[in-house]
């Protein structure tokens, strides 16, 4: 196994809601995506955060490693987006593997073509954030395209690889109950989609906007209600999915 560098962003050590059991979690540096809900616009530019190698941070990990197996967690890498650093991803999942320690890729899918067919041999989880149904809201959302992410979910499928759909409920952007019932329709049929999570949009990251002196377009839209929540929820649940 090689050593590539990376660059992340900020880690998290006691996780709880991405992916199954308590999990360390690196959010790395780099996105080509610029979603109007964005909580880590400061993750957005690359080749800032801190650099690293993957051996380095495979050590950090090694020293959870029976505290992960208490907990039925695991590592979860995500961003910005992971898959801008393909080669670092690889090299992290490789080891967690090699150590018996549980993998979980968090990504947006529209880099998906970076991650060769090695890279998803170590994920054992996707956790795949498709954030409109609709190819125009999708590139107003996130100012780049909708069909290499449904390239990468129908890839994916084909290889029966471990799902979790998430989708993040923004009021007057994805809460349009013709555009959950498309996606929802979509995905119904795919094998390897364990659960769908509706995440409700918050504000806790409006701050580093504000930090950063970036245009927050979003900075009067309100989250959304539990009922709007459960609403959306129960879309999903209609079509024959597995919902949280």
């Amino acid at each position: 196994m090689n050593n590539p560098t990376g660059y992340i962003h900020s880690i998290e050590s006691g996780g709880t809601v991405d992916g199954p059991g308590v999990r360390r979690i690196l959010f790395l540096q780099g996105c080509p995506l610029a979603c109007l809900y964005c909580h880590n616009p400061d993750a957005r530019p690359f080749k800032q955060g801190r650099k690293t190698d993957a051996y380095s941070e495979l050590r950090e990990i090694a020293r959870q490693k029976d505290f992960f197996a208490s907990t039925g967690g695991g590592v979860t890498i995500s961003g910005g987006e992971p898959l801008c650093q393909p080669d670092f991803v690889k090299a992290i999942f490789d080891g967690c593997q090699r150590m018996g320690i549980h993998t979980a890729l968090d990504t947006s899918g529209f880099t998906g073509h970076k991650a060769d067919d090695e890279l998803l041999s170590y994920t054992d989880l996707v956790l795949l954030d498709i954030k409109h149904s609709d190819p125009d809201s999708y590139k107003a959302l996130t100012g780049v395209k909708l069909q290499p992410t449904l390239d990468f979910a129908n890839r994916l499928a084909a290889m029966n690889k471990p799902v979790w759909l998430r989708y993040v409920l923004v009021p007057g952007y994805t809460d349009q109950p013709e555009a959950i019932a498309t996606l929802a329709e979509m995905v119904r049929d795919m094998p390897n989609i364990e659960r769908v999570e509706i995440l409700p949009y918050h504000k806790m990251g409006e701050y580093k906007w504000n930090q950063l002196g970036v245009e927050n377009q979003l900075r009067d839209t309100p989250e959304p209600t539990p009922e709007e929540t459960e609403k959306a929820r129960s879309i999903f649940r209609d079509a024959g999915l597995t919902v949280y």
